[in-house]
């Protein structure tokens, strides 16, 4: 496989190490190299790119600024997947929030240079398999899956089912509470986007900002529920759904 490349940045110097960086990628073809995201902007309309290598802070229109018209325009469709290449480290958040493939901090080597395009490469891999045929009828049904994958910073992360204490809605994010760690998984997502991906039968969403995992539960009443050492509340919009699971406790 070989993806179409443009890199986007006002600086020469950083503009022609990531051309050449991308020359000399057996995988990667760079049909063009603009010095504003204005340039890049007008050539995505006459050309199929698959990967832009693209700076940040830019005059004009800044490079979290055409993630996000790009992101607008392609809702629904195909669209480049985007690598920023920047000096500020304190666009991470941004970038993550435009669902930028990865994001390589200036100045980078080759190798760090290639990581990230053998991510891109590794991304077009998987959405374009063939998805597979149908199995026999007498065919066994397949397992049920035991874990999901969460994005976390940038890369996917897999929690087993069995590990969740119980999931905290912050705003844009969730935090993921587990067994094996003290430390919460953090992921850009919703409550109910996540509530969405859980089964059911191991999960319960009992308050707007909190889903329980229903085998971790020791002890619960009408308006509470202990997993732990943690008390979480069951607000009265889920006291339906939660009494019909309590009632088969009593």
């Amino acid at each position: 496989m070989t993806l179409n490349c443009i890199a986007v940045d006002d600086e020469p110097l950083a503009l022609g190490l990531v051309s050449v960086f991308i020359e000399k990628t057996p995988f990667l073809h760079l049909v063009g190299k603009y010095s504003s995201a204005i340039e890049a902007l007008q050539a995505l309309h006459h050309q199929q790119v698959d990967v832009i290598f693209l700076d940040i802070q830019m005059p004009d229109l800044t490079g979290i600024e055409l993630a996000r018209v790009l992101g607008q325009s392609q809702q629904g469709g195909a669209g480049p997947r985007i690598i920023f290449t920047t000096a500020f480290n304190n666009f991470a958040i941004e970038g993550y929030k435009v669902d930028a493939l990865d994001y390589l901090l200036k100045p980078f080597n080759y190798e760090e240079f290639l990581r990230a395009a053998t991510k891109a490469k590794a991304y077009f891999e998987l959405i374009n398999r063939p998805a597979p045929t149908a199995a026999p009828a007498t065919t066994a049904p397949e397992p049920e899956e035991d874990s999901l994958f969460l994005k976390v910073e940038y890369q996917l992360v897999r929690v087993s089912y069995n590990d969740i204490l119980y999931i905290e809605g912050l705003k844009d994010y969730v935090k993921v509470h587990l067994q094996s760690t003290t430390k919460p998984v953090l992921s850009l997502t919703s409550l109910k986007a996540l509530e969405d991906r859980l089964p059911a039968r191991k999960f319960m969403r009992v308050h707007r900002s909190f889903i329980v995992s229903l085998d971790k539960i020791t002890s619960l009443t009408r308006n509470n529920i202990q997993i732990g050492n943690v008390t979480i509340p069951v607000s009265d919009q889920y006291k339906d759904t939660f009494t019909q699971f309590l009632n088969k406790w009593t």
